[in-house]
C-alpha cells in the first residue's frame, strides 16, 4: 500500500505507514477540521472548497495503483489525506466500506470536501483476499469499538456502498449502544431481487480461457459513452469538442475493463457473489436490531442492484432512516457527476459532533455553488414576482435594499407569515446576495421529522431550507441562535399565519422579547406583501372543517407532524395543517418592508411587563408596514408583472425594477 501514497492504518486505527504524494503527483492537503466549539459560520457565506476537484478518470487512475493481483494481504484500512495533526479537535470519525469492488477508493470525488469536516479512513479489501462476510464485520466492529472507547460521545460515520451498506448494518444491529450514523448507497440487501443471484452458475461455465470482466462494466460510467456521446450532440458541442469528449469515453471505457478484469478475476468473482449473498441474508435478518440514524441513497438506474425500490422497503424496515433517491444515476453513485456527499449530509442535516445535533456549533453554511444550485431553481420565481426590499435606518429613513438592516447580531428578525410560506423563496437569498448574511429561519419541526408516514409531503422537500440554515422552532434553539450573535427569522404567528392573508395571529406570551433582551438583540419588525397578487382564497380552514370527512383527514394529517403550541387554546394555538383552497390570479409583485429596530435590555428582562409592552410594539409596527405597503403598492407603476418584464427587455434580466416613492 505504501506505493499508493496513502496512508495505511492498522484496524484500530494506528500509523503503519509514511506521508507519500498521491499517485497522480499531486500532494494532498491535510484534512481541515471543525472544532466543536467554533460557531465562526453562524451567520456569513464562505467559500471553504478546494479547487482540486477529482474526476471519474482520477479514480482510474489510483485504481490502477491500488489493485494488484497478487496482493493477498489483510484487509487494511488508509487514510485518503494528509494529517497534520491526530483526530482530536472534534470531527467526527468516517468510516468508508467499499462494495463489490473492495478497492476502497469509492469517495476519491469527495474526500477533499469530507476532509474539511471528518477525519475519514477507508477500508481496502485485496482482490485476493478472501475473508468472510463475518470476519469483514468483525473487523469493522473492532475498530468501531476502539475509536466509541477512545472519544466516547461522539458519533462514528459509517458510509457503506452495496456490500459495504451490509457491513454498516451488520455493525450497527450487533452494536446498538454505540452512537452510529450510517449513510448507505444503493445497498447489496436487495441482491436477492437481482439478476446478480444467477451469474455465479454462467460464470462456472464458461471456459476457463474467457478473461472475466464485470458484466455491467458500461453501467458504472457516469452515464455511459454512448448516452454521454448523445448529450455532447444535443448539446451542440463544436465537432473537434465532440470527437474529444467521445475519444475520452472510449478511452475511460477501455481502462475501466481492464481495472475490472484484474479486480474480477474467475475466482474472484465468484467468491464476491457468494459474499454477496452471505452479506444481504445476515443484514435482512438483523434490520430489526439496527438503531443508528441511517441516511439510504437510492440510484433510480441501477444497473447492477434494484436499488429504486429498496430504499423505500429499508425506510419501513429500520427505525431512524431517511430515503434519498436520485433517479437518473447509476449503481456508484459517489463517482458520479454533480453527487456531492457533503451538500446531502448538510441539506439532511445529517452532521454533528456530538450525541446530539447542535444547530448552531454544528450548522455549516452553504458554500457559494451550493447556494447557487439551491436558489438557482428559484430565479424564474424571482423575475415572475419582482420583489421590493426596503429597509429603515437608524435614523429613520427608507431605504431601498437591506442597507437598514443591522449587520453585527444577534438579531431577531420579526414579521407576519405570508400565505403559504411564500416568504421563504425571497428573503434568504436576499440577504446573501446583499448582505452576505445567512438568515436562521425558525420553522415548523415537520420540516426535519415525522410522526409517522401519510399524506404529510416528505421531509425531502425541505432539503434546500435545512441546508440555508433553517431550525426547529423551540425556546432553547432560539436562546442558542441569539447566543451565537445570528440574524433570527422568526414568524410568532406559525403555520396558522402562512394560512391566512395579513392576519397575525400570535400568541399572548412575550418570551421572545424576554429571549432577545437577555443578550441584547434587536428586534427588526418587517412585514411581506402580495400574496394576494397571485393567488385568492376561496375555502378557508373554517370552511373545510364543515365537511366531517374532510374535517377527519386534517386531523390525521396533523398527527403525523410534532405538535407546536399544543398548550394554547383558541386560534392561536390551532396549528392544523391544512392546504386552503385558491385560485391564481395574474402576478402582481412582492414587497417586504423592514420597520426601524427596536432595542432591548436588561429592563425587557426584568420586567415582564416592560417586554409585553415592547411585545405590543413589535406587533403594532408590522401592523403599520403592512398598511403602509398596501397603500403605496397601488402608486407602483411596475406592480404588474408585463411592466416589469417591458423593463427587464430593456435594461437586462439583472437590473433593479423601480418601485413607489418611498
Amino acid at each position: 500500500m505504501a506505493a499508493t501514497g496513502f496512508h495505511t492504518l492498522s484496524a484500530v486505527g494506528l500509523f503503519n505507514g509514511e506521508k507519500h504524494k498521491h499517485p497522480l503527483g499531486v500532494t494532498l492537503p491535510p484534512a481541515r477540521r471543525f472544532s466543536a466549539s467554533v460557531t465562526v459560520f453562524s451567520s456569513r457565506l464562505v467559500d471553504y472548497e478546494q479547487p482540486f476537484v477529482k474526476s471519474f478518470w482520477n479514480y482510474l487512475e489510483a485504481a490502477k495503483d491500488f489493485i494488484r493481483p497478487e496482493d493477498n494481504g489483510p484487509s487494511r484500512w488508509f487514510s485518503p489525506l494528509e494529517r497534520s495533526k491526530d483526530p482530536c479537535d472534534g470531527a467526527p470519525l468516517l468510516l468508508f466500506l467499499p462494495g463489490i469492488d473492495g478497492n476502497g477508493l469509492g469517495l476519491i470525488r469527495q474526500h477533499q470536501k469530507l476532509g474539511q469536516m471528518f477525519d475519514i479512513w477507508c477500508l481496502h479489501i485485496p482482490a485476493s483476499n478472501r475473508s468472510s462476510f463475518t470476519d469483514l464485520v468483525a473487523m469493522v466492529e473492532t475498530t468501531v469499538k476502539y475509536e466509541n472507547q477512545r472519544s466516547p460521545g461522539k458519533p462514528i460515520y459509517l458510509v457503506g456502498e452495496s456490500l459495504g451498506a451490509c457491513i454498516a448494518l451488520a455493525v450497527a444491529a450487533c452494536n446498538p449502544d454505540i452512537d452510529l450514523v450510517l449513510i448507505l448507497s444503493n445497498p447489496a440487501t436487495s441482491f436477492g431481487h437481482s439478476s446478480l443471484q444467477h451469474l455465479a452458475p454462467l460464470v462456472k461455465a464458461l471456459p476457463d480461457q474467457l478473461n472475466l470482466a464485470f458484466p455491467s462494466v458500461l453501467s458504472l460510467i457516469p452515464g455511459g459513452p454512448l448516452k454521454r456521446m448523445v448529450a455532447h450532440w444535443v448539446r451542440g458541442l463544436p465537432e473537434t469538442e465532440t470527437a474529444a469528449n467521445i475519444f475520452q469515453d472510449l478511452v475511460i471505457t477501455s481502462t475501466l475493463t481492464s481495472i475490472l478484469a484484474d479486480t474480477f478475476r474467475r475466482e474472484t468473482l465468484l467468491w464476491k457473489l457468494k459474499l454477496l449473498d452471505a452479506a444481504a441474508i445476515f443484514a435482512n435478518a438483523h434490520l430489526h436490531l439496527v438503531q443508528a440514524q441511517t441516511l439510504i441513497l437510492s440510484s433510480g438506474n441501477d444497473q447492477i442492484l434494484p436499488s429504486k425500490y429498496e430504499g423505500k422497503r429499508l425506510r419501513k424496515k429500520l427505525l431512524k432512516c431517511e430515503v434519498r433517491s436520485f433517479k437518473d444515476n447509476g449503481h456508484c453513485l459517489f463517482l458520479e457527476d454533480g453527487i456531492d456527499l457533503v451538500s446531502i449530509i448538510k441539506a439532511t442535516s445529517f452532521y454533528r459532533r456530538g450525541s446530539r445535533q447542535d444547530y448552531v456549533s454544528d450548522y455549516i453554511p452553504p458554500t457559494i455553488s451550493e447556494f447557487n444550485k439551491s436558489y438557482g431553481i428559484n430565479r424564474l420565481l424571482e423575475v415572475i414576482m419582482g420583489p421590493v426590499f426596503l429597509s429603515t435606518t437608524e435614523d429613520g429613513k427608507v431605504v431601498r435594499g437591506l442597507g437598514g438592516i443591522p449587520s453585527e447580531g444577534p438579531v431577531l428578525l420579526v414579521g407576519n407569515h405570508m400565505l403559504l410560506a411564500s416568504d421563504k423563496i425571497s428573503l434568504p437569498g436576499q440577504f446573501v446576495h446583499e448582505r452576505n448574511i445567512n438568515l436562521r429561519p425558525l420553522v415548523h419541526p415537520m420540516m426535519f421529522s415525522r410522526l409517522r408516514d401519510g399524506l404529510l409531503p416528505d421531509v425531502s422537500v425541505y432539503d434546500m431550507l435545512r441546508m440555508m440554515g433553517s431550525v426547529p422552532i423551540s425556546g432553547t434553539h432560539l436562546h442558542n441562535l441569539l447566543s451565537a450573535k445570528s440574524h433570527i427569522l422568526l414568524f410568532p404567528g406559525g403555520i396558522r399565519e402562512a394560512l391566512h392573508q395579513y392576519k397575525l395571529m400570535w400568541p399572548e406570551k412575550a418570551e421572545f422579547v424576554r429571549a432577545a433582551a437577555k443578550f441584547g438583540a434587536k428586534i427588526v419588525p418587517f412585514c411581506g406583501v402580495g400574496e394576494d397578487d397571485f393567488l385568492k382564497v376561496v375555502v378557508d380552514y373554517n370552511d373545510q372543517i364543515k365537511v366531517p370527512l374532510v374535517k377527519e383527514v386534517l386531523k390525521r394529517v396533523t398527527a403525523e407532524g410534532p405538535e407546536v403550541r399544543g398548550s394554547l387554546e383558541g386560534e392561536e394555538g390551532n396549528q392544523d395543517f391544512h392546504m386552503p383552497g385558491v385560485i391564481p390570479k395574474c402576478p402582481g409583485r412582492y414587497y417586504y418592508y423592514f420597520g426601524k429596530e427596536i432595542k432591548t435590555g436588561a429592563e425587557e428582562l426584568r420586567d415582564r411587563d416592560k417586554a409585553k409592552e415592547v411585545y405590543a410594539d413589535v406587533k403594532k409596527e408590522v401592523e403599520r408596514c403592512i398598511k403602509f405597503v398596501k397603500q403605496r403598492r397601488e402608486e407602483d407603476p411596475y406592480r404588474p408583472l408585463l411592466p416589469r418584464l417591458k423593463y427587464h427587455l430593456q435594461h437586462g434580466l439583472l437590473s433593479q425594477v423601480p418601485t413607489f416613492h418611498f
